[in-house]
């Protein structure tokens, strides 16, 4: 199982959310690259970063901190929030990341994800499912859509994807454990790479993780909050 540490950032800083809540916001750093240097110290093969400025404004916000990050480790990173445009894909990778994470933009125009898996290859776009009770959220998780987070997820396998980055929102910033049977379930009738994505609280929740098959997991609060210790994280699933 990979593992996928992660840097949410708001006004240039490294913050954490509860339940995408932007009313509820912890900074941890004013200074993002140097959480960054310290996954690949710990020997993270990737990281999971989230424009959440972006993700309201529908374009790149912090630019020169994703850059910084690009430019000062070696890890390849992924990074969404506000992409929903060829061009914002494009910004996007000359900034120096990996891959996007499409998310608003897919549930809005399923075309448009076959556009970009054409255009720039299966491995540099993944799609982000976030769910509320089973049904897909976008805008920022501020909207709810009448689609099951599976029915999305088949769609997206028709189309070329072979990543979904899955967050049951309730459980995002929550420490409560991830929702592994929903996790599960939509791995097991997809067949995709499922990263897990909100609520991992402690080495047991990814123990639980990987005996279920599941392909990745993100880890966010669980760091910061000294929950997890990533080190020690990567030597177990690597």
């Amino acid at each position: 199982m990979i593992l996928l540490p992660a840097i949410d950032m708001k006004d240039g800083k490294a913050v954490r959310l509860k339940k995408g809540d932007f009313k509820e916001v912890t900074v941890y750093s004013e200074k993002p690259w140097e959480i960054a240097r310290e996954f690949e110290r710990c020997g993270a093969g990737f990281i999971h970063l989230v424009d959440l400025d972006g993700a309201l404004a529908g374009h790149s916000v912090n630019d020169e901190v994703i850059k910084r990050i690009t430019t000062e480790t070696d890890i390849p990173c992924e990074i969404g929030g506000g992409i929903r445009s060829i061009d914002a894909i494009e910004h996007a990778l000359s900034l120096g990341v990996y891959r996007v994470i499409l998310g608003t933009s897919a549930v809005a125009d399923p075309d448009f994800v076959s556009e970009t898996v054409e255009k720039f290859g299966s491995d540099r776009i993944v799609v982000g499912i976030d769910a509320k009770e089973g049904l897909v959220a976008t805008h920022g998780w501020e909207k709810v859509s009448g689609m099951s987070a599976t029915d999305m997820a088949l769609d997206m396998k028709s189309r070329g994807i072979k990543t979904i980055i899955y967050t049951d929102i309730s459980r995002d910033g929550m420490l409560t454990g991830p929702n592994i049977p929903q996790t599960k379930k939509l791995s097991d009738d997809t067949g995709l790479d499922i990263i897990a994505s909100g609520g991992v609280s402690c080495m047991n929740d990814l123990d639980e993780l990987s005996e279920a098959g599941i392909y990745g997991s993100i880890i966010g609060k669980a760091y910061y909050e000294k929950k997890i210790d990533l080190e020690e994280a990567v030597k177990r699933f690597s």
